[in-house]
């Protein structure tokens, strides 16, 4: 239960409940079970999770709202010996970001992409995502996100799992221990993958944001169970080393 080397020693500004906590946990033990701390550089993104570059304990570079893919293209091809994942969230990777990530995948990019899935926006106040659910309130969808006029919630895994240039994809959650397990599994399965060149790779981690989902960690915690999970499958989606995760 020690703290993981590659996680600084400070208190997180994150709401009460949120799960990004555990997200950055299981990066930083990841970092540790491979011994690369020395050679990890990771990409903030704008959104909640703005601050990781002072939270992990390496090199970090902030990005431009959704640029985080870009920029890590240039860091790895510079320094291609080095371990290089990005930190994003459903608004900065799923919307401005899509191009980035997209052709990040198909150019067959040797990085990681970690993709922290709340299905809404945080950091800005509630808005609605392009993960939001259908039906669900938020602060620009406050009757339920509609079909007609808002389309359907965009799924990530599935997406990059028709890319040719993606080499392994998984969707994993933090909501119980048996989930967070598979997680850490996946975050260290894809920065080995990334070390031994096998390509692009993405772990989306479904999230909890109970803040603007308006509701207690617990209750959030259900709420993630009882309808993300049904519409967001966790699983593999791509696997080119041929591992079962």
């Amino acid at each position: 239960m020690a703290r993981p080397k590659a996680l600084v020693d400070m208190s997180q500004h994150y709401c009460p409940g949120c799960t990004h906590g555990i997200i950055h946990r299981l990066i930083a033990e990841a970092i540790d079970t491979l011994d690369i701390q020395d050679r990890t550089i990771g990409v903030a993104s704008v959104g909640c999770s703005v601050f990781t570059y002072k939270y992990f304990d390496c090199d970090m570079q902030q990005a431009a709202h959704g640029r985080a893919p870009s920029a890590a293209t240039g860091i790895k091809r510079v320094h291609p010996d080095t371990l290089v994942f990005t930190y994003q969230g459903d608004g900065d990777l799923a919307a401005i970001g899509t191009a980035e990530m997209l052709h990040a995948a198909i150019r067959g990019e040797n990085i990681t992409i970690i993709f922290v899935n709340n299905a809404i926006y945080g950091m800005t106040g509630g808005q609605m995502a392009p993960t939001t659910l259908v039906g669900q309130v938020t602060q620009t969808s406050p009757y339920g996100r509609q079909i007609e006029t808002q389309g359907y919630p965009m799924k990530v895994s599935e997406t990059l799992a028709t890319i040719e240039g993606a080499a392994y994809i998984e969707r994993v959650s933090v909501d119980s221990v048996k989930h967070i397990k598979a997680a850490k599994k996946a975050v260290e399965k894809a920065f080995r993958y990334q070390m031994e060149g096998k390509g692009f790779s993405l772990v989306e981690l479904l999230s909890t944001c109970p803040t603007n989902w308006g509701l207690s960690p617990i209750e959030a915690t259900d709420w993630l169970r009882e309808n993300m999970l049904p519409h967001y499958p966790l699983g593999v989606y791509k696997d080119k080393g041929g591992e079962q995760a």
